[in-house]
């Protein structure tokens, strides 16, 4: 009897059935057929290539452009009793020639590469005697949003995988990635010549994660309520420049938890080492900007914080999809201002791309200060980027604006005033100035020009700046004026501030609440794990918490010994299940989710005799 795709989901894997379209896409692509597939982090995009690499003949080549990870991918394979292995620069050239040997001769199921390693005619050559003897199973395509020039993880090497599709026109293709917008897609299939191939798009709804958008006030402040609430947990904090990741990382060294930065302008071999540590150690929060986080497979993310705007709505989608990758409940945090709205716009108008691509840029831009300052769900609003709806009249109940649903207040006057002050400045200066003159102060600046004498000098007075500064971000984001990058961020009126001068429509603006996001956090604790059906499942017991650590030690220990990341020996939430149901032999262990059958015979005596204590 022939091996089935569930069969191998049982044994090897250890999960009891598929989830949402992945028996699908491995039916389609195991049958010798194309696969776009979207898929959100966590919901088990790896499986649609690795099973079918498992079913058909022959060596599965996964393209990657994390070279920094293979190794650890490679090793939760082996793990599984996979045979897999990966080339990149790591390997010496003796090392890189053992593995061409095995590949050669049909011993590795699963080869990672990187794209600029598969495009080079040397490879090729190998690739090209594989198909000869029909052991080329198929090309794995992850991350297939590297190839979209509109994207924010452009990567050009990404460019020349149309290669495969006519060099090996037999050998089914499938290209993966978690975040893609409807242009995205079809750049995608036009640049890798998947004009044909099916398309899957699974929900990109995470409904363990908690979305939390707040004002800067006191951002050091904020961070560090917001922490506390996650205290002893892994998390990432992003940054937008490389000076305030490592200002950042040393700030929360000395005030409260181990941090570690991340850029691109550190020491690779730094830099490999703090990424290693956060993969391999617990309660560690990596300080880093966008260069970090790609393909991170730890599942115990517990925390993602933004302290700068991202540069889209994928991109914050993307880097809050790294927390909470194993169901558990999980934060998104993210802290802004009007001065990021102007950085952005900035980094659009400077750039050296055509005016398709600026436009593009805006458009993003602006959808994504439409997520922030919306009085709607806010998953709601996400969910709705990427063409996917919620339930009329649903809303998620786990995102700030939901557990704590923001007041608007009728700001006419306040917003009429900042309008006239932008307008009788000679709309040739930012934010920080317009409110300056609002507030009644006098500089020698404001004497020189005049400004100390306008009728709008100090007819804000009663007002603090916090509330100025809320309202100058909301008349950017409501689209009455807008920024002038080549200006220095100077506002410039658009012509719906018209009817709102002439008071002929009002200005209804959100109310900004200015704490903490951490005070929308709900009882559950962070433990909690919300099931497929949604539902939270119970917490632990005292007494199967305590079983719970032991579990843990023997893990971490184990992990050591093979020096591996602990969550590639099994993750929290196989260690937790062990711990609540306490299963007294090896029979009653395989039934556990996520216990396939080389890690019950490698780990099933030690496990079955932790729990009997």
């Amino acid at each position: 009897m022939s091996t089935t795709a569930l069969d191998i989901l049982k044994t090897t894997f250890g999960y009891p059935s598929f989830r949402g379209p992945q028996a699908d896409i491995i039916d389609h692509v195991g049958g010798g057929g194309d696969a776009l597939v979207l898929m959100p982090t966590g919901g088990g995009k790896s499986l649609c290539y690795q099973i079918p690499a498992l079913l058909r003949d022959g060596v599965a080549i996964v393209v990657s452009p994390l070279i920094a990870l293979m190794q650890d991918q490679v090793d939760a394979l082996r793990e599984l009793g996979i045979t897999a292995s990966f080339l990149n620069s790591s390997l010496s050239g003796e090392e890189a020639n053992r593995v061409e040997r095995q590949m050669l001769a049909g011993d590795i199921k699963l080869l990672y590469v990187a794209p600029e390693r598969l495009i080079t005619s040397r490879f090729l050559d190998l690739l090209d005697r594989l198909r000869d003897d029909g052991k080329l199973s198929l090309f794995a395509i992850d991350e297939a949003h590297c190839v979209s020039q509109w994207g924010h993880d452009f990567r050009s090497d990404y460019l020349e995988l149309a290669v495969l599709a006519a060099r090996y026109p037999g050998v089914p293709r499938i290209a993966l990635t978690a975040t893609a917008d409807a242009l995205t897609r079809v750049e995608i299939r036009a640049r890798l010549k998947l004009d044909d191939a099916r398309e899957f798009v699974s929900s990109f709804d995470r409904p363990n994660i908690r979305y939390l958008i707040t004002e800067r006030v006191d951002e050091r402040a904020q961070l560090r309520a917001f922490l506390r609430e996650h205290a002893g947990e892994s998390g990432i904090v992003y940054c937008l420049s490389r000076k305030k990741v490592d200002a950042t990382a040393d700030w929360l060294n000395a005030e409260m938890t181990k941090a570690l930065p991340y850029h691109a302008g550190m020491d690779q071999d730094v830099r490999r080492r703090n990424q290693s540590r956060f993969l391999r150690e617990e309660g560690i929060v990596m300080v880093a900007t966008i260069a970090f986080g790609m393909g991170i497979d730890k599942p115990d993310v517990r925390f993602v914080a933004h302290l700068d705007l991202p540069k889209s709505v994928e991109g914050y989608y993307q880097e809050t999809g790294r927390a909470g990758r194993d169901g558990d409940e999980s934060e998104a945090l993210m802290i802004y201002g009007l001065a990021d709205v102007v950085q952005q716009r900035r980094f659009i108008e400077q750039s050296e791309a055509s005016e398709e691509f600026k436009r593009a840029g805006r458009a993003k831009l602006d959808a994504l200060l439409g997520l922030c300052e919306t009085t709607a769900c806010r998953r709601g609003r996400l969910l709705a980027y990427f063409g996917e709806t919620q339930p009329e009249g649903h809303a998620c109940g786990n995102c700030d604006t939901c557990l704590n649903p923001p007041q608007t207040w009728d700001a006419t006057e306040l917003v009429r005033m900042a309008l006239s002050a932008i307008y009788r400045t000679g709309q040739r200066y930012g934010a920080t100035y317009v409110i300056e003159v609002l507030m009644g102060k006098t500089t020698t600046q404001m004497r020189d020009r005049g400004h100390d004498t306008s009728p709008v000098h100090g007819i804000g007075k009663e007002h603090d700046e916090a509330t100025w500064r809320n309202v100058f971000r909301q008349i950017v984001t409501h689209g009455w004026a807008e920024i002038d990058v080549e200006a220095y961020g100077a506002l410039h009126l658009t012509p719906a501030a018209r009817p709102v001068l002439r008071g002929e429509v009002p200005a209804m603006l959100r109310q900004q609440l200015a704490v903490a996001a951490s005070k929308t956090k709900s009882k559950r604790g962070s433990k909690a794990k919300i099931g497929k059906d949604g539902k939270v499942e119970a917490d632990l017991t005292t007494d199967d918490e305590a079983l719970y650590e032991k579990l843990k030690a023997w893990r971490l220990d184990t992990a050591r010994e093979e020096n591996v990341p602990a969550f590639v020996i099994l993750h929290d939430s196989v260690l937790r299940e062990i711990a609540r149901s306490r299963p007294r032999d090896k029979v009653a262990l395989s039934a556990i989710s996520g216990i396939g059958e080389s890690k019950l015979a490698r780990f099933g005596e030690a496990l079955v005799g932790i729990v009997a204590g």
